[in-house]
């Protein structure tokens, strides 16, 4: 890729056992860039051999790499995070191409990406068992002293085979880097299935590992849609899946994987509020909500799409949200002073357009019409007030710029309000009182809690806490859930005569 990001004229590869594999199936889609509706690349859409042929590569590798020792393991890990480092502009462009984020917001990509890369260089220190000598004395055998002989036992931490990661759009790097990385250096081997919308920075993730030294087999990608996801499900190689997306996919997901005996984690869609009391700090909440209603163009799982204020907050933050929102430059992410990009595709513009006219519909108020943008792939910062609380614009994930405000008279009606969401990503209020704030997050009902902070993102030595239906499974992605998901434990119990 020296000289120039993009081959204009191919199909993304596979990589499959160290190489790039050309597709063979003329099933293809466009991967375009949203702002510029520039074509990119084809992605082969529908070749199960490939996803075979993945499988079989991680299969075979997986003895040699689990056998090989933690420690070495994660010098790869090493190398592969000075790499990050130093392709640290070259990955930022590519998200701004490919994806349509802001310079900034596909930095933020990248770094927190290298983050992960970073915590998973740990997995000596975190892959340590427990020993406990001298549990108990054993006299049951007849040439033990008679005092007995001692019993030892101790708990492992051992891989378990191939993993496989399907990953969304919305965050290219970052995510297949929650994955695979922890994955390869607690001994597996991995297949990476990323989205359709942005293979390129998967496949260029997934070089610069190779560049690293990871052995040939050990970290695969191929491209496709649900026949590849459903053979990876399904395959009887493969012993652990993790994946990103819609709620809907992840119930498919969640429920095949499980049904075929893998060991499953899905990170799901969500629908967060934000809490805005009348005491809070009023310039933190308008910057923290409009980072979260309007970050990546509300395409996020930890986006804030609904306000409840409470009591008279409406008084100062209705004119101050809507004077903020309207201050957003929004055009192609690496243009100077752009802060909102497209949405990923067309279809993703027609969704959230329907979304913005039945709130209308609905009877919400529209402060902020977002439809005003006359430019193919993009919609700008929509907010609707006094939006009727069982309404779809209130209770469905829109995965887009739109902010729904919600008026409450009481802390314990704005805390009904994220009680009753299918979802638990995320919560967050705004206030000045340690009462309010507390109440609120033994209450809320979600697995991730900001208190004047607009996206509680969690760092990497963290686990990213969906619950409810924003996630399916025991164990999450990150921290040291992810070590316990992609290990398993094995206890050994001896004496010696």
């Amino acid at each position: 890729m020296e000289g120039k990001l993009y081959n204009m004229t191919r199909t993304i590869e596979h990589f499959i056992n160290g190489k790039t594999v050309s597709p063979t199936s003329n099933n293809t889609c466009s991967d375009t860039n949203p702002a510029t509706g520039e074509l990119l690349a084809e992605v082969s859409m529908d070749e199960v051999s490939a996803a075979g042929a993945a499988v079989k590569a991680a299969s075979a590798a997986y003895r040699g790499w689990s056998e090989t020792p933690v420690g070495d393991r994660c010098q790869v890990l090493f190398r592969y995070k000075e790499l990050l480092e130093q392709h640290f502009d070259e990955l930022t462009q590519m998200i701004v191409d490919e994806h349509g984020k802001t310079t900034a917001e596909a930095r933020g990509d990248v770094r927190r990406g290298i983050d992960c890369v970073e915590y998973a260089c740990g997995a000596p220190s975190l892959m340590m068992g427990r020993t406990l000598p001298r549990i108990a004395v054993s006299t049951s055998f007849s040439r033990e002293r008679e005092e007995g002989i001692p019993l030892d036992s101790s708990l492992e931490r051992v891989p378990i085979g191939v993993c496989v990661g399907i990953t969304p759009f919305n965050f290219p790097i970052m995510v297949p880097l929650w994955m695979w990385p922890m994955a390869v250096a607690c001994g597996n081997t991995f297949v990476l299935k990323p989205s359709e919308k942005v293979s390129l920075c998967a496949l260029r993730e997934v070089e610069l590992a190779h560049e690293a030294g990871l052995p040939a087999g050990v970290l695969n990608m191929v491209t496709g849609g649900p026949d590849i996801v459903n053979h990876l499900l399904t395959c009887d190689e493969v012993k652990a899946v993790s994946f990103v997306g819609s709620t809907a996919v992840a119930k498919h997901i969640y429920t095949t994987a499980s049904t075929a005996g893998k060991r499953v984690q899905c990170m799901a869609g969500a629908k967060n509020t934000m809490i805005i009391m009348p005491d809070a700090n009023q310039d933190a909440a308008i910057d923290g909500v409009i980072s979260s209603s309007m970050g990546n163009t509300g395409q996020r799982c930890l986006a804030g799409s609904v306000a409840v204020l409470v009591g008279d907050a409406p008084e100062w933050f209705v004119t101050k949200i809507v004077e903020a929102a309207k201050q957003i430059k929004t055009t192609k992410g690496d243009e100077a002073g752009c802060t909102m990009g497209p949405l990923i595709d067309e279809s993703s513009v027609e969704r959230v357009t329907k979304a913005i006219e039945g709130g209308v519909a609905a009877g919400a108020d529209l402060l902020l019409d977002g439809r005003n943008i006359n430019r193919s792939g993009f919609v700008g910062p929509t907010i609707f007030d006094n939006v009727p609380h069982d309404s779809a614009l209130a209770m469905e994930e829109i995965f887009g710029p739109v902010l729904s405000i919600l008026r409450v008279d009481t802390l314990d009606e704005a805390i009904a309000v994220t009680q009753r969401s299918p979802y638990g990503n995320m919560a967050v209020m705004f206030t000045d009182s340690g009462y309010a704030a507390n109440k609120f997050k033994d209450t809320a009902g979600a697995g991730m809690i900001g208190i004047n902070v607009g996206v509680p993102a969690p760092m990497a030595v963290f686990p990213f806490c969906g619950w409810k239906d924003s996630f399916f499974g025991t164990l999450h992605s990150n921290g040291e859930d992810s070590v316990r998901f992609y290990t398993e434990g094995r206890i050994l119990v001896s004496r010696w005569f």
